[in-house]
């Protein structure tokens, strides 16, 4: 019979800092805008005064998870890109009417965009506080699949599938050489290729990607018995500089888009168990949200063969004339397409049969980025087409709230579980959702027919790699029998239940054409 667990006194205990939120929100709302506008000639307006709302939502949302008391890394990911990429970019473009691509967006626009973005904002926020108001005992489905464990015996199959897959393709893709060629040398080959082909060179290419990923990761924290197994422990210290090699070269960040390779590196980073305490995700979450702003502008060095020195310039002309920003210009496109062509619902059927060929569904609907960049003139089609656009393609308003309240309600959830079983190194909830977690920059930005396929191979290869928990306590292996409770007034973290028994923890819960690298 399932022992009820106890209440972690880590979160009955948990408060947020109020100073710390007042100048998390300080930063993010009044003076990092105002930097990004400093030296501008700002034109005020209605889109304007929304954006200012837009901003003061995003990066007062994105303060409050920097501060929260539980770990919310699918929280972190989601107002991490709205505030950058939705918050401060649009608001440079909009105070100096300027924008990365040659579409014209007009005042009327520009305001529908901006209040479009806000109502998913406001959807989302309130799907996440519905969710987190509530304290269910355990989910019958989401809380023991986010306890499953990585096993030994899948995890080493893996690792020799990946390894075989790399001996066959990247031979077959011109050696280990052809990965650090540039973005630029690698789209112009694609170009030249038949056209047919580029499904299956990016087939071949995420086959590579993301089997090395979870391999690698799967080794360094794959659970172990307390006195060792010689057999595991040798094939680790085979295994693991080979397929460090492997990543560097199918995961590097010259040929490979910088949002998946940043994806890779920090989630091997934050599924660390040290990165799993709150007070060190919170540091690391704010390092990570100084380095966006800081670093990632300038980390387009390698898409080029020519190579420029690298010249710094400010935050402004980056979100003005970086194609890496193109989310709110995006939108606004797609405003435009609606207003010229409608809505069209049996468009959101594409995503989720994404692997139906084209050849069996002739009428297929088309990528929403290609179709934006079709719409807007331009010679290139590799663009983003951001979630609130699509949402709103599909069935306008109503479509955006249902989709991002779906998905802010999910994402707390997601986030609770992952927090109660923090003290559980390798089950899905420490890796799966922390991959999850950074990759939802990639989803969110879009375009979803683009980035469906390979998320689902990233959440199902982990899937396949792990087995049901045993009764154990934290840190011990399957087979050890459980110790007796701590002693009075020392706190635990819960246990993972086994499969398909829902956990009795009551939780307060207070995450060129180019522009896709």
């Amino acid at each position: 019979m399932p022992v009820r667990e106890p209440f972690p006194a880590a979160e009955r205990a948990g408060r947020r800092s109020v100073p710390a939120l007042c100048l998390g929100t300080v930063l993010l709302v009044l003076l990092l805008p105002a930097l990004a506008l400093y030296g501008q000639d700002v034109r005020t307006g209605a889109a304007f005064a929304v954006q200012c709302v837009v901003v003061a939502h995003t990066g007062g949302a994105l303060a409050r998870v920097l501060t929260d008391p539980l770990i919310r890394v699918v929280g972190f990911g989601f107002w991490l890109f709205c505030y950058v990429w939705l918050g401060l970019a649009p608001l440079a473009m909009l105070a100096t009417d300027s924008y990365p691509w040659g579409f014209a967006v007009d005042a009327g626009t520009a305001f529908t965009s901006a209040v479009l973005v806000e109502t998913g904002l406001l959807a989302y926020s309130a799907g996440s506080a519905l969710a987190g108001r509530r304290t269910p005992r355990g989910s019958p489905v989401l809380e023991p699949l986010l306890a499953r464990r990585i096993t030994p015996v899948r995890t080493l199959l893996l690792c020799g599938l990946s390894l075989a897959l790399a001996a066959v393709l990247v031979p077959a893709q011109g050696g280990p050489a052809a990965f650090f060629q540039s973005r630029q040398a690698v789209n112009e080959a694609t170009a030249q290729g038949d056209p047919g082909g580029a499904a299956d060179q990016a087939l071949a290419a995420w086959s590579l990607s993301v089997p090395a990923f979870w391999a690698l990761l799967a080794l360094l924290y794959v659970p172990r018995t307390p006195g060792g197994d010689r057999t595991l422990r040798g094939a680790r210290w085979i295994l693991l500089p080979v397929l460090a090699a492997v990543n560097a070269v199918v995961n590097n960040p010259v040929s490979q888009p910088r949002f998946w390779a940043g994806t890779v590196l920090l989630t091997l980073v934050f599924a660390a168990p040290a990165l799993r305490r709150p007070r060190a995700f919170r540091a690391g979450a704010a390092t990570v949200t100084a380095m966006v702003l800081l670093v990632f502008p300038y980390s387009d060095y390698f898409r080029h063969d020519r190579r420029e020195p690298v010249e710094v310039v400010s935050l402004a002309e980056q979100f003005t004339s970086n194609g890496d920003y193109d989310a709110f210009q995006q939108i606004a496109t797609g405003v435009d397409h609606v207003r010229e062509n409608g809505h069209e619902l049996r468009d959101a059927l594409g995503p989720p049969l994404f692997f139906v060929p084209r050849a069996v569904w002739p009428g297929k609907p088309d990528d929403a980025g290609i179709a934006l960049a079709r719409h807007a003139g331009y010679s290139f089609e590799n663009l983003s087409a951001p979630l609130w656009i699509e949402s709103y393609m599909w069935a306008g308003i109503p479509g955006v709230v249902a989709v991002f309240a779906l998905f802010g309600a999910a994402g707390r959830r997601i986030d609770g579980v992952r927090h109660r079983l923090r003290g559980h190194g390798g089950t899905l909830a420490a890796l799966a959702v922390t991959a999850f977690g950074f990759y939802q920059i990639i989803l969110l930005r879009g375009s979803l027919l683009f980035v469906t396929g390979p998320l689902t191979l990233l959440l199902l290869t982990p899937v396949l790699i792990t087995g049901r928990p045993g009764r154990t306590a934290p840190g011990r292996a399957h087979s050890e029998p459980p110790s007796p409770g701590p002693p009075t007034g020392t706190a635990t973290a819960p246990g993972p239940a086994p499969a398909g028994t829902a956990h009795r923890t009551a939780l307060s819960t207070t995450s060129t054409g180019e522009a896709r690298t």
